[in-house]
This record gives C-alpha cells, sequence and structure tokens, in this order.
C-alpha cells in the first residue's frame, strides 16, 4: 500500500506540521534547540513511514523504519512535555498533543504487527 494512503502516516503528517507552526513561537534562544528538536523528531515520524513503505524489500525493512518512527512518537512525546513545563505550551495543549500521539503510536504498533 502507498504510504500516503495510510491513515497514520495522513495523521503523523498533520501533526507534524501543527507543531512546526507552533514551535515558531517558542522563543527565539530555543529555536535551534527545544523547537528544532520537536519539529525534527515529529517529521521523523511520516518520513519513516514513507521510506519502510516505499522499500518495502522486506517485511522486517518496513517494521524496521516503523519501529524508527515508534520512536520518534515517543521522543516527540517527550520534548512536548519539556515544552510544557518551560512553559512554552500550556498543559492543555501538550495533553492534546500527548493524546493525539498516543494514537499514532498504536496505530504504529498495529502496522507493526501487520508485517510480523
Amino acid at each position: 500500500m502507498p504510504y500516503h494512503r495510510l491513515d497514520v502516516f495522513k495523521k503523523s503528517y498533520q501533526l507534524a506540521i501543527e507543531l512546526h507552526t507552533i514551535t515558531l513561537g517558542f522563543p527565539k534562544h530555543e529555536q535551534y534547540e527545544l523547537a528544532q528538536q520537536l519539529r525534527k523528531s515529529s517529521k521523523s515520524i511520516p518520513a519513516n513511514i514513507a521510506e519502510g513503505m516505499g522499500k518495502q524489500s522486506s517485511k522486517a525493512d518496513v517494521r524496521r523504519f516503523i519501529q524508527i518512527a515508534m520512536g520518534s512518537c515517543d521522543e516527540s512525546r517527550v520534548w512536548l512535555e519539556f515544552a510544557r513545563d518551560l512553559k512554552y505550551l500550556n498543559k492543555q495543549d501538550q495533553n492534546f498533543f500527548d493524546q493525539r500521539y498516543q494514537e499514532v503510536g498504536k496505530m504504529l504498533r498495529g502496522l507493526i504487527n501487520r508485517y510480523s
């Protein structure tokens, strides 16, 4: 299946766009620190989904890229906690994004199981 048709790709891509926009409002001194880390980890999720689904040389290869995407998903959740605790995001916004990343994580686990 082409990556762009997967719901998990669509959701993670949209989340990355939203977080990119939000992080542009972080303080200037955080643009090359926390904001950049959050942008990179959130964009890594759909990028790894696309790469894994594009290669499909083996089930193990696809699974490996989806596992990398899962790691980036959890990493994004940690950066969101930092953003909340440093007062760049309020608790409500952080919870909103965290719930969406939990959903993406479940979808990624399902995709991994499909290629096991």
